[in-house]
Formats: structure tokens, sequence, C-alpha cells
């Protein structure tokens, strides 16, 4: 028969199956057992049996049982047989037990002894199918290798973790094989992130693995790495003694780790918070730790996992590993396990070898009694193993108590005469085994090996401890005597382990303690050998008094509970640092999570809560809250945080942030707080860190006492306060001892050195950064020599060189008695130091090991911004060998700071890495801050540069200030008169007045009003953002209108997007209201020369109108321009400023010239130096208004707030929650604006935002809109990421998205619709968006040129601060301002006090003087030097000559274009003339570096490749962003294009740009969409810099190359390359369509090769195109490709030549025989004379059948050029046979017939010869022709020359 089940069906019997089996096996009872079936079958006399059953069960049960009977919930994968057994009370030790049946008990004088048997192993179920390893899939055969199958428990819970992605706790006796489980889930994550071709994506993901102990981590890291390597899979051990770099962390996918340092790792939410947002599993292994001193540790990460999982949505997996323990269920519900699915719990009868335990009580009281009788009973346990021919291993708690141990053992066997039973058989390899121990150079190895004895502890040498695993593996050894290090680090099974005593030293306590259950386990796990064994034997030998202690341990009777109060300040400090706790309600929340929560509810007595509270708070929140708020009142007095009680926030402080990251307890930093200043010595340091808490359980013993003296006295080079008799002064002495590499002898100074050496080295780097912190510069100094010398163990004033390892101590010795110095060292040659030393070989690795050393050289150059401010320019060059074995193959860090030695005061410190490449290549390094200087002038300060990991390494440069001159102190403000104001009336026209909605203007707008529309003075308003500059420029725009009609008005604005916002504002207002025409000059639209001759306003950017007024003379136009109104003109100090500047001084050079003034009024923020702009721009006493920041017209209130952290990625994620709070603070309601630096941080914190909108009642509380709606707009949304932020009220908007989308955004936005905008910076500067609240989220930026972050300049953070405050709508604006903690200072002075403006034009200055020279206004180099005190720069030179440093600059200028054939210096050496190609580049707007690069790298015949990597290296693309990691990108995406690029360029801007179009050419994928924007700059640039390299060419006279760069001009229109089919720059047709056109049919013969045959073949009808491709592309492509192919250009070529003939009177002109004309005919060759100019006509018309309807649009078709492009052509007249260009010319559209003349000249030599003429479109490929030219040649005529040269 079939059944036919359904999965879930088949899941429920399986379940009732398991149910069956297990009542089966409880045949003990227990009536619910029974009910069940009961009610299956009704039968009176099995009722009555049940019934007498029941009774009997009653009888033995305890009356009182210490827990209430629950009626037991069954979960499925719970086998407890604890739970079910029968359990006997017994009284062992004075405490009642309830124990397991069966055991035994004995009682004597000696002793009590109560043995456990072992258990039956649990019969196996018969749906229990053991899982066979062949059948997974591949990747678990692959890592399962050897194995056949898995054991019982792996197949039990195997459906769960490799196919589920449930939480899972996992109870099992040790040995059960839990490793392999966890190695389930590792797999089943894995198969997650795997790709179907089988490539596993290993950056998705992380795993993590938390084991309790280092040797356990490592023993899991090679098992893991081993098991997964076929995979590919790379496992790192990350604990306090492998540190693993950034860089290795990203490469690594399963982390091996401890729990306080993973606590570490995610507490900096900085470093590392890419690590664990990754992180997809956490595997914690042993969880039963959580009640144990490091519990809390583990609550705290998994509380910060789960919230994790909630806050972000990630899916994080987590399984527990633990013991048994016997409130699984507890835990369970803490690691949020489902119990019915992921909780599995097996008990002891499923381990693999059954144990029997035993548990030996001693009873003496007296010591010395104790030890002799434990001696005694350890002996005869021994004994009774050996005899029955069993192994033993007997575990002890200190080293030396092996030796002891064996050594007493063997003693009493001799006494006893039983040494027979313990000596080993002599077997055959015995001799081998015995050679071996002889050479072993322990002594005591050596005396108990025959007598059948061995010891193990950590403390032997590696060969020795290995040397004995093996002989008792093998069997030589009846008893090893070892530490429980043998029991965690190496599995070595034996039948019988005995534990001899349970006190052991605990160094962190200081004392003896008692030996943990953890370790009893993992011992007693060693028990019983898995092949050989039928069950292992376990003893336990301990005092009477601990007995039931260890009892109760083993069977589990005690629920573990939580030790989290003790830390729960520490713990809240540390998520307030990261930033997840930030009130009191947070924290109440976070308190939840915790193992601590689930304990206080199932016992709230053990917490200290009473019965009555726990009834009125059931969920306990009042109790939490006041632990919490507890807790904050200590952090805030000790002031690790801000805590407001009123409100109940916490902010987090330094202090709080660097307590930890260190890991540094709270009553330390109060210790700290107390006793720590900027005075003390080192010896105080030393004795503060010994005062620490860390170290307060470290106990002074007596028998330590002598030894710590020795150690006092040969050791210490420091006074220790306090002596060895109290512990903070041990622990000085050990610390001392430990960087004095001093010996020690006994056992527990040995563990209580090492760690204080560990925490000492931790406490003394927190100290250095809260010194660092507090600005204190000899403290900080102090404390970063002590932190190396803890590092190093070495004192400070050792020699250097002692950090080689590889020099002798005697070389070492006799550097320091000879004094010899490093730097003494580095100018000596190897063979001195050999004689000096005596050594003469060593002298050169000596010299290695000094050159190794690192130094770095500083310059350092100042320049004054304001009297109190100084810019610091440092240049540091790293001066050593880098050698990888020595200083790693990343780089060396370094601490930088400016000290004022006088005020003992830092004013600027960071951390610098150099990194290893800057090391080789020695490319200095660069860096810019800022620092405050105070009158009267200090006499220097120092800049001090600290190696972080070398002695001895460090650099000072001293700022002198004797000769520095500051600047001029600034004029004060314009203030605010108190005037009436103005209505609009007083226009006193009709018409302006209509175009302001209105009636009085603002009181700034009323103050200059009468200058402005009353008079012709220049005009320079300096006034805040957003107080009506525009309609200042609109009022001198309506003087011109009225009093000169026909001039011209220029508007200049910094970006194209202002641009287009006055275009869209006075396109309405200004062209349809007053009839005036206004036009747009951009890059992206330029008008023909008819539009702007017409218009009244031109609107245009600086650069742009640059270019239009360089040819001034010849440009009627730009004469008549009676006003210039320059928006934002303080942008002339940025990068962008010297053009403003030279488009200035050339109009007051053109007014000059034409005496015809030229208006110039300049508008922008409050400036600090108005008085010197006034001065340059020509304004006397009236005309300067310049008002101070704070009139603005809506108050704004400012927040500065510092973030830590070296790292900028880290440090914008850390702002993302104070900027959460702060819109929830400043701003709930109203629309907010959020500045970033870059667009990937735009998606980034509209990500993170979502992510805590997640945890808010209402998420969706920005939308301010209706649901459907908002569904409906996002559907038309085209970016992905903006689709989920819209959804929640969030838009983003940066330059690239799509140009609809960032429509929409600004709609929605402005109508209020979705709050929250983030947008990059331009946005500040482009549109016109006022809010509520703006956060300006960091303030730099990063710099593709120079491949760091930069600060914003000043203007911008002022500009995006300006967008706060809505005028109509807001009394007040906000901003809140999120800066690096170390820009504070800076930022909170140049907000509030203007900012000077200098002049950058002195970087560009040749190319500016080029371009005059160029238009022939400068001549000389007097004229040259004229032309610069025109320039604002020359004003500024004078006010504050020491920020330009300069000595003679015109001069160096000049040399710079006459380097790059820009002009010509005459002999003279005054006279100026301008070269070609100074015009070139002046006429295309290009750097002369460019044109320079151009004319050495250009050749006659160069192939395209060559071009496109000349084009690319031109100097215009060099500020193309090279953003952060990009260059991984950059190599991805080369492997995937054509061309080969050099592999080491990668992050060079000029590599990305080629790459960028060679995927243009390719229609590659980009990677990511900045990429499609910046290809966008690449192209727009590409245009122009081809044309420059044609006229280069050209100029040359190459006519290949010449050629190839019109191709270039084709592929860059069309997006293909050249050897493509020209048919695939129809749109839709890719590669794999071309078929279409080489198969006949479709009414055209033959295969179609090109454009021109399909052209030809479709005969202007859709229909035979369509018939062509329409199998392929649906209609509406067909439509769009059809459109394409229809308009392009058809052209019909007639030439004819004009000159003068010698038998002719006149000039006439013969038409050119046709082409195909027979070429052995006379009439197929012109007759010209030779040496003559003659015209070639070229008569061009458009016989296009299809496109007559498009008659106005001459632009080209180009769908995947960016901008629009008019269709051109270009005519070039050459001779193939010499290569040579003759003449070249560009001609525009060709409507119907246009008719272009090129001169050329024929050649002297007479005879035939044949010129070509190439017609190339320079927009489409595939279009072009070329004719040849036949002349003859005939003998020069005289009369024709003459002729010719006349009618010129």
């Amino acid at each position: 028969q079939v059944t036919i089940q359904s999965e879930q069906e088949k899941q429920m019997m399986k379940m009732y199956r398991r149910e069956e089996k297990r009542e089966r096996k409880r045949g003990k009872g227990g009536d619910d057992s029974d009910a069940s079936d009961a009610l299956l079958t009704f039968d009176p006399r099995e009722m009555r049996a049940l019934r007498e059953h029941a009774l009997l069960t009653a009888r033995r049960e305890p009356v009182f049982s210490r827990e209430r009977v629950y009626e037991r919930i069954r979960y499925p994968n719970v086998y407890d047989c604890y739970a079910e057994a029968t359990k006997s009370p017994a009284f062992v030790g004075g405490a009642k037990l309830l124990l397991p049946e069966g055991i035994r008990r004995d009682n004597s004088k000696m002793y009590e002894e109560v043995e456990i048997p072992p258990n039956e192993p649990m019969p196996i179920g018969f749906e229990e199918k053991p899982v066979y390893i062949s059948e997974l899939d591949e990747i678990g055969q692959l890592v399962f290798k050897g194995m056949k199958r898995l054991n019982r428990i792996q197949s039990l819970v195997f459906e769960t973790a490799y196919n589920t992605n449930e939480n899972l706790l996992i109870c099992a006796p040790t040995g059960a094989g839990k490793t392999n489980i966890a190695m389930l889930t590792v797999l089943h994550e894995i198969r997650q992130h795997l790709q179907p071709g089988g490539v596993i994506k290993k950056d998705e993901f992380k795993i993590i693995y938390v084991a309790p102990m280092k040797a356990l981590a490592a023993e899991m890291t090679n098992y893991f790495s081993k098991r997964l390597e076929p995979l590919g899979i790379a496992v790192k051990e990350l604990t306090g003694d492998m540190q693993l770099t950034k860089g290795e962390i990203l490469r690594t996918q399963m982390l091996v780790t401890t729990p306080e340092k993973w606590d570490v790792v995610t507490r900096k939410s900085v470093g590392d918070v890419a690590l664990s947002q990754i992180v997809r599993l956490l595997i914690l292994d042993e969880v039963h730790l959580l009640h144990e001193d490091r519990g809390p540790v583990l609550e705290s990460l998994v509380a910060r996992t789960i919230r994790q999982v909630e806050s972000t949505q990630s899916m994080i997996r987590i399984l527990g590993l633990s013991a048994t323990l016997p409130n699984y269920l507890d835990v369970a519900s803490f690691l949020h396990v489902n119990p019915y699915i992921g909780l599995f719990f097996f008990d002891s009868r499923f381990r693999p070898v059954p144990l029997g335990q035993t548990f030996v009580g001693i009873k003496s009281n007296n010591k010395i009694q104790q030890l002799h009788d434990t001696e005694e009973v350890c002996y005869n346990k021994v004994l009774e193993q050996v005899k029955a021919g069993h192994q033993v291993m007997v575990f002890v708690h200190a080293r030396n108590a092996t030796v002891r141990t064996a050594m007493a053992l063997i003693e009493m066997a001799k006494n006893h005469g039983e040494t027979c039973y313990f000596q080993p058989e002599q077997s055959s390899d015995y001799g081998q085994c015995e050679k071996q121990v002889q050479r072993s150079r322990n002594k005591q190895v050596k005396e108990m090996y025959p007598e059948g004895f061995g010891i193990h502890h950590a403390g032997m040498l590696r060969s020795d401890r290995s040397l004995m695993e093996s002989m008792f593996s093998k069997g030589h050894l009846k008893v090893l005597v070892c530490t429980a290090t043998l029991a965690w680090g190496v599995n070595l099974p034996a039948h019988a382990v005995i534990i001899k005593g349970t006190q052991i030293y605990d160094a962190k306590r200081g004392t003896l303690v008692d030996l943990g259950i953890l370790d009893v386990m993992q011992i007693f796990g060693r028990a019983g050998r898995p092949q050989f064994d039928k069950y292992g034997e376990g003893t336990i030998i301990t005092t009477h008094d601990k007995l039931s202690h260890y009892l109760t341990l083993l069977t589990q009777q005690n629920p573990i509970e939580s030790q989290f109060l003790d830390s729960l300040a520490d713990n809240l400090n540390a998520e307030v640092a990261l930033g997840t706790v930030t009130n009191v309600e947070e924290g109440v929340k976070w308190l939840s999570y915790t193992y601590l929560y689930v304990r206080m509810r199932a016992n709230p007595l053990a917490y200290g809560i009473n019965h009555k509270a726990y009834q009125t708070d059931p969920s306990l929140e009042l109790y939490r809250k006041e632990l919490v708020v507890e807790a904050g009142r200590k952090l805030d007095k000790a002031r690790m945080i801000r805590f407001e009680e009123r409100t109940g926030y916490f902010a987090s402080t330094d202090l709080g942030r660097t307590a930890s990251h260190f890991y540094i307890r709270y009553n330390t930093i109060e210790t700290f707080n107390e006793s720590f200043n900027s005075q003390r010595t080192e010896g105080d340091i030393l004795s503060i860190v010994s005062k620490a808490e860390e170290f307060e359980q470290l106990k002074v013993r007596d028998e330590e006492m002598e030894e710590l003296e020795q150690l006092l006295c040969n050791y210490c080079e420091l006074p220790a306060a306090g002596g060895v008799e109290n512990s903070y002064g041990k622990i000085n002495v050990l610390l001392q001892t430990y960087i004095s590499r001093g010996e020690v002898d006994s056992f527990s100074l040995i563990s209580d050195l090492s760690y204080v050496a560990q925490n000492a080295a931790r406490i003394v780097r927190a100290l250095f950064e809260i010194a660092l912190r507090k600005k204190w510069p000899a403290m900080t100094y102090r404390l970063l020599t002590l932190c190396k010398v803890i590092d190093k163990r070495l004192w400070g004033f050792s020699h250097p060189l002692r950090q080689f390892s590889n020099l002798s101590h005697v070389v070492l010795n006799r550097l320091e008695e000879k004094k010899l110095t490093v730097d003494k060292l580095k100018e000596m040659k190897k063979d001195e130091i050999g004689h000096m030393l005596h050594h003469v070989n060593i002298g050169l690795s000596v010299k290695q090991c000094v050159h190794q050393i690192p130094s770095i050289t500083m310059e350092a150059s100042i320049q004054p911004i304001t009297r109190t401010v100084l810019r610091v320019r440092l240049i540091i060059t790293p001066d050593f060998r880098w050698n990888d074995q020595v200083h790693g193959s990343v780089g060396e860090p370094w601490w930088l700071w400016v000290e004022d030695p006088i005020n003992d005061h830092i004013y600027h410190s960071e951390h610098l890495l150099l990194q290893k490449k800057q090391v080789v290549t020695g490319e200095p390094q660069n860096i810019v801050f800022t620092i405050p200087i105070f009158e009267p002038l200090p006499s220097q300060y120092y800049i001090k540069a600290v190696s972080d990991r070398w002695l001895g390494a460090e650099a000072v440069c001293i700022i002198n200030f004797q000769n520095l001159i500051l600047p001029e102190r600034h004029p004060p403000h314009t203030e605010l008169l108190d005037l009436q104001p103005l209505p609009v009336t007083a226009l006193g026209n009709r018409e302006y007045e209509s175009l302001y909605k209105f009636t009085h203007f603002n009181p700034i707008q009323t103050q200059i009003f009468h200058t402005l529309y009353h008079t012709d003075t220049n005009v320079l308003l300096g006034a805040p953002t957003g107080s009506g500059k525009t309609i200042a420029a609109e009022m001198a725009m309506f003087r011109v209108f009225n009093k000169y009609p026909t001039a011209k008005v220029v508007y200049i604005a910094p970006l194209k997007a202002l641009v287009r916002e006055r275009i869209e504002d006075w396109k309405v207002r200004i062209e349809q209201k007053l009839g005036r025409k206004v036009v747009e000059l951009t890059g992206d639209v330029t008008p023909d020369m008819r539009a702007i001759s017409q218009a009244d306003l031109i609107v245009t950017t600086p650069e742009k109108w640059d270019g239009v007024s360089r040819s001034w003379q010849n440009r009627s136009y730009v004469q008549k321009v009676a006003i210039l109104i320059i928006d934002e003109i303080h942008l002339l100090g940025e990068d962008r400023g010297p053009v403003l500047e030279v488009i200035v001084s050339r109009t007051n050079f053109i007014s000059s010239h034409t005496s015809k003034t030229v208006r110039v009024v300049g508008l922008s923020t409050a400036l600090a130096n108005a008085r010197d702009l006034a001065d340059w721009l020509g304004i006397k006493q009236v005309g300067l208004f310049n008002f101070r920041p704070s009139v603005r017209p809506v108050p704004l209130e400012v927040h500065i707030n510092g973030f830590p952290g070296q790292h900028y990625c880290p440090r914008m994620a850390s702002m993302n929650k104070p900027t959460f709070q702060a819109i929830r603070s400043y701003s709930p309601a109203k629309p907010v604006l959020i500045f970033v630096s870059s667009r990937r941080q735009t998606r980034l914190t509209a990500l993170d935002l979502i992510a805590y909108l997640a945890t808010e009642d209402n998420p969706k509380q920005w939308l301010h809109q209706d649901e459907r709606e908002i569904e409906a707009i996002i559907a038309t949304v085209r970016d992905s990421n903006l689709k989920l932020t819209l959804a929640f009220g969030i838009g983003m908007h940066h330059a690239g998205l799509h140009e609809r989308d960032r429509k929409t955004v600004e709609e929605l936005f402005v109508n209020c619709k979705i709050q929250v905008l983030i947008a990059t910076s331009t946005l500040a500067w482009g549109v016109n968006f006022p809010a509520h609240l703006v956060v300006v989220k960091g303030t730099e930026y990063f710099d593709g040129k120079s491949r760091r972050y930069v600060d914003y300049p000043i203007t911008d953070v002022l500009q995006m601060m300006g967008r706060a405050g809505r005028p109509q709508f807001d009394d007040q604006g906000k901003a809140v301002i999120l800066v690096h903690d170390i820009k504070k200072d800076f930022y909170k002075k140049f907000l509030y006090e203007p900012f000077p403006v200098e002049s950058s034009l002195l970087s560009v200055l040749s190319d500016h003087l080029n371009a005059e020279i160029a238009a022939g206004t400068i001549a000389s180099k007097q004229d040259a030097m004229d032309y610069i005190t025109w320039t604002y720069f020359f004003r500024r030179l004078m006010m504050n000559p020491s920020y330009y440093s300069l000595e003679d600059i015109s001069h160096e200028s000049l040399r710079d274009l006459e380097c790059s054939y820009c002009i010509e210096i005459k002999e003279d050496d005054r006279t100026i003339e301008p070269l070609t190609y100074g015009r070139i580049s002046s006429y295309y707007y290009l750097k002369h570096q460019s044109i320079r690069t151009f004319k050495e790298r250009l050749r006659a015949e160069l192939p395209i490749q060559e071009l496109l990597s000349i084009l690319t290296d031109a100097e215009e693309y060099a500020e193309l962003p090279v953003r952060h990691n990009e260059d991984q990108l950059n190599s991805q995406l080369a492997q995937q294009l054509p061309l080969q690029v050099n592999p080491h360029s990668f992050d060079s801007a000029h590599t990305k740009t080629h790459l960028l179009l060679q995927a243009h050419f390719s229609h590659a994928s980009l990677p990511c969409s900045d990429y499609n924007t910046d290809t966008k700059t690449v192209l727009d640039n590409a245009i122009r810099i081809c044309q420059a390299l044609l006229d280069v060419a050209a100029n040359e006279g190459w006519l290949v190359t010449a050629i190839s760069i019109i191709n270039l001009v084709q592929m860059i229109i069309q997006g293909r390359w050249l050897h493509d089919s020209s048919l695939l720059t129809l749109p839709h047709i890719e590669q794999q369509d071309l078929h279409l056109f080489r198969s006949d049919g479709g009414g055209f013969s033959g295969p179609i090769e090109g454009l021109p045959e399909l052209i030809a073949a479709c005969r202007g009808k859709e229909s035979v195109f369509t018939s062509i491709i329409g199998q392929e592309l649906q209609s509406n492509q067909i439509a769009q490709a059809w459109s394409f192919l229809s308009s392009l250009p058809v052209l019909e070529v007639d030439m004819s030549v004009k000159g003068w003939w010698e038998e002719s009177q006149e000039q006439t002109e013969r038409r050119l025989p046709a082409a195909r004309a027979n070429l052995r005919e006379e009439s197929s060759w012109l007759d010209v004379h030779a040496d003559q100019e003659y015209v070639l006509q070229v008569s061009l018309r458009r016989i296009n059948q299809g496109q007559q309807r498009r008659k106005q649009d001459s632009k080209a078709q180009a769908p995947r050029f960016p901008k629009s492009k008019d269709e051109g052509w270009f005519l070039v007249v050459g001779e193939v046979d010499r290569r040579e260009l003759l003449a070249v010319k560009r001609i525009g559209y060709v409507r119907n017939r246009t008719t272009v003349s090129v001169a050329f000249y024929t050649p002297e030599k007479t005879g035939r010869c044949i010129y070509t003429l190439y017609l190339m479109s320079d927009s489409y490929l595939g279009l072009d022709q070329q004719y040849d030219i036949h002349l003859n040649v005939t003998p020069a005529s005289i009369a024709a020359q003459v002729n010719t040269e006349v009618t010129q």
C-alpha cells in the first residue's frame, strides 16, 4: 500500500512516533504518561493499576520537594533523565541533596565517598537515523571528508542546524561532538552565500565563534581552518595574543575569538562597524559560563547582538553550545531560541563513553593532615586503576605540584613495595623511547620515566610536553600527573581521571579559589577512551565541606544565575559610548535583553526583589529603571557620561569612551580622577596604575616576600611606592620586573606577572588617551613612552637598537658603554661600527637595524588666516628602510601634536599612519591643520611626532614666530540701521512692483536700496544666507533696464545648479512679465551667437564667461555689458576662485580701455576682510555693505558636537544616532536637511535612520502623505534605494540620481510631503530649500586628488547652515554640526567670526597669463606685472604677506609657459609673443600642462589606444574623484575591458578616466551609480580636449593621427569602439543582433555591413527596416532605432578648384573630374601650377529622403552622450603618400546645401600627384567619405603666383 503524506503530515507523524517511543522509554511511569493512553482505551482494571502506581510513586517522592511540582511541558528535543528519574534524598556533608538512584555511599573516619555509577547509554529510537556524509551536498562532503557519518547527537540536530536559520541552544555532555554541530551551522551559512556557479561570495558574511579560553580558541581555529580550507574560507584567531589588522579581518570569513575580545571589537562601533554589521552567525561555546565571573561579558554580547538584529532587521543566527545545565529553558529564552525547534538537551546518557563519578571528601580540618590524607586517598585510587590495567591522569593545580605529587606517589609505591605495578612493560620500541627520554634536559622527567610516571604542565619545554603526551598515548607511562591546561589544550584521553584537590590559585583574585565547574567538566571529559573503554571513571578528591558543592554542580541541581549586576555600570557605559543607549528608557529596554532579566523574573528573591514588588511590577520595569538610574549617577559622578536626570538623557564623554574602548572599570576611572594630573612623574604613574581596580584581587603572600624584595633590588628602576608588603607595591614591583625582563621563580608570581603585564599595558594606553584629550603635552609624551616601554619590555633609557632581536647582548651592551646614539651610528660606516664594537662582521647588521628604526623629517610652513588663527602645512617625509619582518606590511603608526611649552598645552593632535607604500617610495605626506595663536606672540611652538610602536623614534619641528607678520586687523562690520521698511512702490515702476509678492523690503534691502537703484557705483554686499540678496541683484538689473536699455546684464553664479535655478525663476518673471530676453550660458547649454547678442540678461558660470570674454576685442556683445553681478563672490578663496578674480580684473581692464565703465556688484556671505575686496572692486566709501553674520532674517541656534575616531567611515556611522536624536528633539515635525559628503553616505545615513525609525511606535512618522499616493510616486522612481527611503519619508539628493528622481524628491520635500532630505554638500549651493533644522554630518570629504579626507571650505559649512530657518514659517532655525572632535574648536571660532577670503590665484596664474598673452592684452613682462596689480591676489599679498610666502611670481609663471611651448620670450628678455600652442590652450580653456603633454606625446602615426591614454592623461582629468576603496572597483572593472592599464595605478584619476571611457565604448556595466555620473563628467570634457588634440596634430601636419583623433571623437559621442560594426550605434542593437543584417531576405540583397548600406537598403521606408529587425525588437524599440536611422545625414559631395591659371586673365573655377574616371586618360587629371595657393571649393548637399520634418533641429542623434551636440563635419585635405595633412576645416550643421572653401598649396616639384579629401562626421561612426583629387602639376607660373598674392 502507498500512503501519500504532505511534508507537514510527515513531520506530525514523526513527532507522534517520537512521543510514543518516549512513552515506552518512560516505563518507570509518572501519571501523565499513561493517562494519555487511558483516554484511548477505557479499562477499569487499568485505571485501578494506575491509581496504585501513582500511590507507589508518591511514597517514594519527598514530602517537601524543593521545587513545586509543575506540570512539565514536553519539548520535542529534550532528553533529560534527571527530570523524570526518581530522586532519592540524601544528606551529604550536612546538605540535603536529591541524588539519582543506584548510588553507593561510603563513610569512614578519614573521608566520605559518594559514587555515581555510569549511566546506561540511551537506547536508539526506531526513527533515529544516522546522517551519512555521503548523503550531504557537495560542500558538506568536502568539509566532512574522512568521516563516515555524524554521531547520534549530531544526527538529531542535523535537520535544524543544517537546513534552517533557527537560533539553537545545544546542551550536551563534553566530548559529544558539539564542534561538528557548530560546523553544520557554519556550512548552512556558507551555503546561503553560494552563487550558482559554485562561487562563494566571501565578503557578504562573517561568522564569529566565541570560545571561553585562548587555548581553546587556538584549537578551534586549527580545526575549522583545516576543515574549511577546501572551500577557501579563511579562519583566523582574534584574541589578546593574536591581533589582526583591519585588512586581515576583512579578508577573513570566520573569526575565533574570546568573549572579552569580541566585546571590545563590538564596543567600538567605530572601528569595526562594518564588521559587526556583516556578522551572520554567532556561535557561543560553553554558554554555561554565564554564572562565572565572565558571564556578564556574554550577556552584554548577546544583548547587543539581539538588539542589533531587531534594530537593523538583519539576520544574525545565534548558536549556543553548553554542557548540560539545569535551567536550560532560561538560557534558551535569553538566547531567543524557540524551545520547540531550537532547544536540544542531551543528558549524560549521550556521552560517547559513559562516565562513573566518584566524589571523595577528606574530613580532617588540620591543613597538614589534610594534605597527607589527600595523598593517601589519591595513591589508593591510582593503584586500584593501575592494578586493573588502566592508565590514569592525575590533575593538580600548580606546576610545581606536578613534580611533588609524582614524587610522593613514587615514594609511597616504594614504601608499600608496589612499584612493580607501575613499571612499563618491556616492549619492542621501549628502548627507543628510553633513549628519547634520556635526551631530555628535564631531570625530573628522566628520573620518573623508569618508574612509569610522567608530568605535564605549561611551564615545560614544548619538546618535553609532546614527549610526555606521546609516551602516555603509547602506554609507556601508567600515570601522568598534569595541570588543567592539558585538559583544555590537548586531546589526550585516559581511562581514569583523578582531580587531586580543588583549590586553584587565581591570579585575577590573588587567592586560592574553588576549581570551576567548567574545568571539572573539561577534565572529566578526558575520562574514557572512545575506541577502547566501555566507560570512564572520574574521581574528585576535595575537602569534606566542599563535597556537597561539587555534587550539586555535577548533578546539575543549582540553576545558573546571572552575575550581571556587578558590572552593570561598565556595561552601561559601553552601550552609551556605542550610542545604542541614549536615555533611561533605552537603558531599561536594553536590560530586558540580558540573562539577568530572565533570572530576575524567575527568581526575584535572589536579586533582592521582595515578593510584593514583584507582584506589583511583574515586568520589573521600575526595578530596571532604578538600576539604570543608579548606574547612570555613578557614571556621571566619575565624568564617564553626562546624565541629565530631568530628561533622562545620557551623553557619552571622552573619558567614558576611553574607558569603554580600553575595557577599564568604573572604579579605576574614579581612582584616576582623584590622583592623575599633568605634573606626575613616571614613578607616580606606575603607582597610580598599580592601584587600579583590575589588580585589586592580587594579594601579597608571606612566602613571596623575600623574592619580591630581591626583584625590588635587582630589577626596579623606579621607586615602588608601598613596598612589597602592600598589594599595590607588589604590582609595581612585578610590572617593573616585567619591563626589565627579570626572572621570577615562584609559580604564583609567574601567573601574577603575566596578569599584571597584560592589564597594565591596556591601562597605560587608556591613561595616554586621557592625557591627550586633556591636552597635557609633557604627560602625554611620558605616557606614550611608558606604553612602549611596557610593550617592548625595555626601559626608555636603554639603547633603541635593543628592539631588534637579531642583535646579541654583547653588542648591545658595548653600544651602550660606548654611548653610540642612533644618530651617530647613522653617520658612521659599517666598518667603523665593526671596529668600535671589536666585531667586524656585526657592523653591517647594526647599520641595517639603525636604518630600520622609523624616523621622519618634518617641515612646517605657517600661514596666518587671521590674527588669532594659523594654518600649518606640515610635510612629513619618511626616512627609514622598510622591512616587512620588522615593520609588518601595513604601515607605521605615529602620534603628532603641537604643544606650547610655556603654557604646557596641546593645541592640536592627530594619529597618523605612514603607509608602507609611502615609506618605500619616500613620498612625503602633507597634513594641514589650524592652531590658535595669542598675542603677545609666544617665541615658538613645537610640533612633536612620536612613533606609536618604537622607542627612540620621534621627531620635533619648531614653529618659529620671529618673522611672522600677522594680517591687518579687519575693519568693523556695517551696522544695520533702524530704518522704516521701504515699500515696494519705491521702485517707481508698476511692472517691477508686480514681480514681488511682499509689500515691503526687509531691513537689509531697505538700507542698500538707494545705492543699488539710484547710483552706478560698484557695490559689495556681504550678508548672511537667506537675507534676500537675489532681490538686491534684481534692483541693480532694473537700474540697467531703466537707464541703458540696449546694454546687457551678466549674472555669474558659481554652479550650474544655481544658474538653472535662477533661469527657471527669471524666465518667468523677467522674460515673460517684463519682456526681456534671458539666456543661459553654461557648459551644458551653449546658445548660438545670435541668441546671445539679442539677450538682455545672460546667466552664466565663471568658467564659461571667462572663456567667452577672453577674446573680448572681437566679440561685440562682451563690450555691451553694462553690469556684472557676481553671486557668492566669497568663493574667491576656493578652488574656482581664480576664475572670478580674472573675470573682474579683466572687466576693470576692459573698462579702462574702452572708457565705458562696467558696474560690478558682488554678493557674498558676511566677510572678514570686506575692505580688501572693496578696494579691489574699486569701491570707495559708498557701496560697501558688510553686515555681521547675526543679522539673519531668521535667528539661528547652532549646536556643534565633536566625535572621536581616526577613521572617516566609522566616524560617520557613529553620527547617525545623534542625527536621529537631533531630529527628534529639535524638529520632530518640521522639515530637516542633512548634509553629507558623498553619495555613498546619503545611502548609508538613510538606511541607518530607517533602522532607528523601525524601533519607534510609528516608523512612518516622517511621511506626511497618504500611503497610496506615495506608493504611486515611488513606482515612478528609478533608484532602488530611493524607493525604499521615500516610503519612510526620507529623501536622498545627489548628482548620481536621475534628473527626474531628483525633481521628484525636491517637489516632495518643498511641499513637506517628506520630512527629511539627505543631500550631498552641492545641494547647499544649488537649490534654495530652506528647512527648519540642518544637520551637517561630518565636515570632510574624500579628495580624490590627494587621496585623503580634507575639510570642507568654511564657506560651504556656512552655506549649509544658512539653509536652516525658513523666513516664512520659522521664528528660529536650528543647525547641528557634527565634526571630528579635534576640529571642534576651529569651527566654534569661525562659524561666528567671519572667515577672511584669501586669493588662490597663484596656483593657476600661468594659465590666466597665457590667456591674456594669447589675446594680445599682455605683450611684455611689464604688462604682465601691471596685469597682476589688477588682481585681488595682489591686494592680499600686500595685506597678509606671510600667507603667500613669495619671492618672485611673474617670472616663474612665464617660465612654466615657455616650457609648455605656449609663449616665446624674445631676446630682449622683455617682449612676449604667444605661440600656436598657447592659443590652442587658451581657446579650448585647457591647462598649459595638458598642452605640454600633448605636444610631447603626440607622434605622426598613433593608434587609437595610444591616443586614448594621451587623452586620459590630460591635466583636466586629475580632478576626477577617486573615492574610498574605488581602486578595488577599478581593478575589477579593468578585467572586463579590452585595453590594459597600468596595474599599479588603480587609485589614479587618469586610470579611472581611461577605464570609464573604455566602459563607455564597450557598454560595460559599471560597478555603482557614482561611476555613471563620473562618466558624464569625463565625457563633458572629452570633446573639448580632443578638439585641442586635433589642432595640435594639424599644426604638426600629421594626417594619420588627425584622422584617428576624429575617429576618437566619433567613438566618444556614439559610445562604441571604432572596430565595432557601425550598425551597433543604432539604439537597442547589440552584438548578438548583427546576424539579422547578414542574412538575405527582407527585400535587400547581400549582407549589410554598415550604416550607409542599411540606409541604401531601406530606401527611406520604415517597413523595409522593420522587416529586417522585426523579429528581435519590440515595436517601440524599432521606432526609436528607425528615428535614429532616418535622421542620419547622407551628403553628396561636389568639388572644384578655384585659382589663377597662366592662360586665363581672371580667377577661374574648374570642376574636378569625377573620381571614377579612368586614370590613364589625360582628362582625369587637373592641371595646376607648382608651388601656388589654390582654393578647393567643396559643395555639400544633404540628400535625406525621410526626415524633412525636423527643420530646426541641428542636433546630432547621440543617445549615449550626456549633452546635446550639434551635428558637424570635419574636412581634411591630405597627401596619403607623405602622410601629411595639408588643411583641416570644421563645418557646422549641413541643412540643404553648404559650400566650403579650403585653401591649399600645390607641391613644388612637377608631375602627377594625388591629394585626398576626407569628409568626416564629428558625431557618427561609419558615415565618413573620402575622395581623391588628381592633380597634374605643371611648372610654376610667375604671373599666376603674383595674381594669387594680389587677390589675397
